[in-house]
């Protein structure tokens, strides 16, 4: 009987109906709108990847205008490029390939071994 007699005596304080909005409000402000406190943390969140996003291309263009520049002016550049990209050789040459293909796949294997 006391619990009742309480509650009742909390919900008609006079007082009350603005604890009701304030509480309304906070959720509204803080969680269900658009602007929300919430939203604004995943927002800046974001921002900050982006950013760091920026920086690695931007990075990437230093580099490539670096490669650009130097094969203009270079033509022994070009051929470098040509040989350890491309694998392109001279008439006289034998180009070989060497490939770490199996030690990858043993270190596959061997690590699906220890988890197991």
């Amino acid at each position: 009987m006391k619990i009742k007699e309480t509650l009742k005596r909390i919900v008609h304080l006079p007082y009350m109906k603005y604890i009701v909005v304030l509480v309304i409000g906070l959720l509204f402000i803080g969680f269900l709108d658009e602007n929300s406190v919430w939203n604004h943390f995943r927002y800046k969140q974001r921002v900050a990847e982006l950013k760091e996003e920026i920086a690695v291309y931007e990075d990437n263009f230093e580099r490539d205008q670096k490669t650009i520049h130097e094969l203009q002016h270079n033509p022994k550049a070009m051929e470098r490029i040509a040989r350890e990209r491309y694998f392109m050789k001279a008439a006289d040459e034998d180009i070989f390939v060497l490939s770490d293909d199996e030690i990858k796949q043993e270190e596959k294997t061997l690590d699906n071994e220890k988890t197991e």
